[in-house]
């Protein structure tokens, strides 16, 4: 018995079915003729499932772990795990380096791509991202360590008042340096024809640090009730997290705008346009 012809991989815009063949076309117009979409009405919900997992700029399916629906599932176990008790620093280490991955590849998935990406650009954003970032939070731990020698009072404020801002400068440095490529090459702006008008270092540079200051929001939460048992913890972040993140990636539209007469003078002589819009990237 035969076999099928292999599903080949979803593109934007284009056929399903090979159309330079007559059976490819055939099985193409038996989709678009079938009946059964005569009683389709939700096209939001169509529009939701492609815009949870179609890159605006490629075109391509994110990777599922990427996905920005994706975040907490994926997430939010590598979250638990830094919470363990008792944790080496080796194990701290390998926790830290799953979690700013984890952070350093959802950020490149949902950037600007409208330049291309280099493979050695995006190693070296990603070692530089998770060093520093993992660095961070490490010495981050050492130093809460070294707090129990203290007195109570000083403990009590390195605490309380390190973790969060040692946590967000890791963020920051994540998201800097997985998107470093778009501060160099620019990003695409476009006019209210959706036509790109040129590219612009000046809006890479707002679209990042629109997009870092979402990461500096997003673990606000999590740094609640941090003497809580490991299992109500665990929830409790889940919860958070999952509540928090919605919350800071709307801080910012993802099509964002920017007033020409702000962006490079190349820029302003090319187009009449007031405003140009860009992707932030999520």
């Amino acid at each position: 018995m035969a076999e099928s012809a292999p599903c080949p991989a979803f593109q934007l815009g284009r056929p399903r079915y090979e159309q330079g063949s007559f059976l490819g076309r055939l099985r193409h117009f038996i989709d678009i003729i079938d009946p059964s979409t005569l009683f389709v009405s939700e096209l939001w919900e169509a529009q939701k499932i492609k815009q949870a997992i179609i890159h605006p700029d490629t075109g391509e399916k994110i990777f599922m772990p990427f996905r920005m629906s994706g975040y907490v599932p994926f997430g939010t176990p590598i979250v638990i795990g830094l919470l363990l008790p008792n944790q080496t620093v080796v194990s701290t280490i390998i926790w830290q380096w799953l979690n700013q991955s984890h952070n350093a590849c959802v950020n490149y998935a949902n950037r600007n791509a409208t330049k291309p990406t280099p493979t050695s650009k995006f190693l070296q954003g990603y070692v530089g991202a998770v060093t520093s970032a993992v660095s961070i939070a490490v010495g981050l731990n050492v130093l809460i360590q070294k707090a129990n020698k203290l007195s109570p009072a000083t403990r009590m404020i390195i605490q309380r008042l390190v973790p969060f801002p040692a946590v967000a400068s890791a963020n920051i440095c994540n998201v800097g340096l997985m998107r470093h490529n778009e501060l160099s090459e620019g990003i695409d702006v476009l006019d209210s024809n959706g036509n790109v008008v040129g590219s612009s270092k000046i809006a890479a540079r707002h679209a990042i640090m629109e997009t870092a200051f979402t990461r500096v929001v997003l673990p606000m939460p999590i740094f609640s009730n941090r003497r809580l048992l490991l299992p109500l913890h665990s929830l409790v972040c889940l919860v958070t997290f999952g509540l928090s993140l919605p919350v800071a990636i709307s801080l910012f539209p993802q099509m964002s705008q920017i007033e020409v007469s702000c962006l490079e003078p190349e820029i302003t002589m090319a187009t009449d346009c007031k405003v140009v819009t860009y992707n932030k990237g999520l």
